[in-house]
Parts: structure tokens; sequence; C-alpha cells
């Protein structure tokens, strides 16, 4: 077992820690689906209505603890809170009024039988909170998992959603939108960089040199890694994908297993798909895609880190995505 550098700043010591739970997080076949955009929309939105409960608990826990000396650095609700956004995004996908999403069959039936993997995420931050300022620092690995993830990754999903579910003009993606540090204009990639480096070192100095509660953070991270594959796990499998060929197309994220050739679903589509794409394009696409990912895994480039050097990946992956759609 590695012993860890608790000399080291906080944001390190995570990027450390958490790069193999990371990976089984990004790796999971659920998280391929929503990265390749082959969800549902309806599962999409099922899946936002979970996130939605999730930060609102997580949020109103931060709220309660916003004076603690561990969390103070990186409150900033205005800036990173995503819960209103989320139920913004569910009534528009829903076409519904704001105030009536709740009321939804997709909600109803959630609700009346949450997946377990949905009730034990929020009942560990209700845990936390129930027990108080003593605990209350492991709600910044909360915040470093689901903020920095939005924060990076998520604006790769953005881009994809945005082209599958025809949201191009923005409405429904308000969750992956960020205000500018210290400004009112929306964030760009510039500008969320910004952010990142910013809770970094807010992380840094609210945990300071304590050893203890550095390892409680870390602790709790992996945690947090583990509960958001799991929710990946009950994500319900897209029943209109695209031709199997291209699924191995990974994400950023990881590479998730595909349907073998044997399927119901893949003699579903051999009977009915038609090429979209040049396949010349797409394999190129892929293999430079892919290459990237393996180079970058290959030097340790994960966690944090790897995050940050596969957003020019994400960058040039949209672009030749976009090229593709309209070839």
């Amino acid at each position: 077992m590695t012993t860890l550098d608790t000399s080291a700043p906080l944001a390190t010591l995570l990027r450390l820690s958490t790069a193999s739970a990371h990976d089984a997080a990004s790796n999971s076949q659920g998280a391929g689906w929503l990265t390749r955009g082959e969800l549902d929309r309806e599962e999409y939105i099922r899946f936002l209505m979970m996130l939605y409960h999730i930060y609102d608990v997580f949020e109103r826990a931060l709220d309660e603890n916003a004076t603690h000396p561990v969390l103070q650095p990186t409150y900033n609700p205005l800036l990173l809170a995503r819960a209103a956004s989320l139920a913004t995004d569910i009534a528009t996908l829903l076409q519904t009024p704001q105030a009536q999403w709740q009321t939804h069959p997709i909600h109803v039936e959630l609700m009346a039988a949450p997946p377990l993997p949905f009730t034990q995420y929020l009942a560990r931050l209700r845990l936390i909170v129930a027990a108080g300022p003593a605990d209350a620092q492991r709600l910044l690995a909360h915040s470093y998992v689901r903020y920095l993830g939005d924060l990076s990754g998520g604006q790769f999903v953005k881009r994809v959603l945005a082209k599958v579910y025809g949201l191009e003009n923005g409405d429904g993606l308000s969750f992956y939108e960020f205000r500018q540090l210290g400004g009112n204009g929306s964030a760009t990639i510039g500008d969320m960089k910004k952010i990142k480096e910013w809770f970094r070192e807010g992380m840094n100095a609210g945990a300071g040199d304590d050893q203890a509660v550095k390892l409680a953070i870390a602790d709790e991270a992996k945690i947090a890694f583990d509960l958001n594959r799991a929710l990946f796990t009950i994500l319900r499998p897209p029943t209109n994908i695209l031709d199997v060929s291209l699924s191995p197309a990974s994400p950023p994220l990881g590479e998730p297993s595909t349907p073998s050739e044997d399927s119901p679903l893949q003699a579903q589509r051999d009977a009915s798909a038609t090429p979209t794409y040049r396949v010349a394009t797409v394999l190129a696409v892929i293999a430079a895609l892919s290459l990237s990912h393996f180079l970058l895994v290959v030097n340790g480039l994960t966690g944090e880190k790897g995050a940050t050097k596969l957003e020019a990946v994400q960058h040039w992956f949209a672009n030749a995505f976009a090229s593709l759609s309209s070839a």
C-alpha cells in the first residue's frame, strides 16, 4: 500500500491519491454512454434529476458550513453552485414550467423507487452533515470531485450533447456554464482554467499543513469517486446508438465496453443503420484521439493533470466531430 505524502499541498495529494478511483469512474460503461451522447434523451434527463438532488443536498451542506476554515477559501456559490442550473435544464428539456418538473412521470418514477447508488450518494452527504463541524472538511472532497469535473470533462460533454440533443442554442445546457471569476460574463475555457487554479489554491489554503485534515479529505475523495462510478452503473442502456464499429471511438474519459456483435441491439442496428460518416475520416479521428489518450495515460497524466492535458485534445476532437457531422 502506497504511503501518502501528507507534506504535499492538498491539491497534489488528491491528484495522486485518487488517480485509480478517477480512472475507474471515467472508464465505466455508463460514463462512455454519457460522453459519447448515446443516452436516450429521457435517460439523460433522469440522470440530471439524480444530479439535481445530489447537488441540492451537497450545496445546502456547504451553505451550512460556509464559515468552516477548511471550506471557506473555496466557498463561492455564485460561481460554483449547480443545483439551480440543473433545475433549469431539466425543465427546459421536459418543456415544462420549472415549478412543475418534479411532478413529471420521469421524476415521480425515480423518487418512487430510487436506485440504491443514488440513495447511497445522498446518504453519504447527509452523514457528513450529521457529524457536524468536526467532519465538515470532508465536503471539500466532494467539491473537488464534482466541481473540477464539471469545469473539465463536463465541457467536452456539453459540446457532444448540444449536437446530439439539438441544443446548439445553449438552452438546456446551463449546468455546464460558469461565470467568469470575479465577473458576470460567461466563462471561456481560459476562464475555467483560472477558476480551477483558484480552487486548487483555495483547497491548499483551507487544509494548510494539517495532515489529519488532508488524510480525511483524501479518503473522502476516493469515496466520492466511487459514488460517482456507482451512479453510472444505474444508467439504462441506449436503445438506439450508432453502429457498433463507431462505438470504440472512446471519449477522453476512457474506453467502456460495447455490445457484442450477436446481441439483439446489434441485430437491430444491422437491420436499420445507414452510414452517416466517411469511414476513413472516422477512423482517423478515432486513431488520433485514442493515441492522444494512450500517451497521456502511459506518461502517468491521470487525475487533474491528465484532465488539463486532455483539454487540448477535447478541443480538437470537438472540431473534428463537427466537421464529420457536416460532411
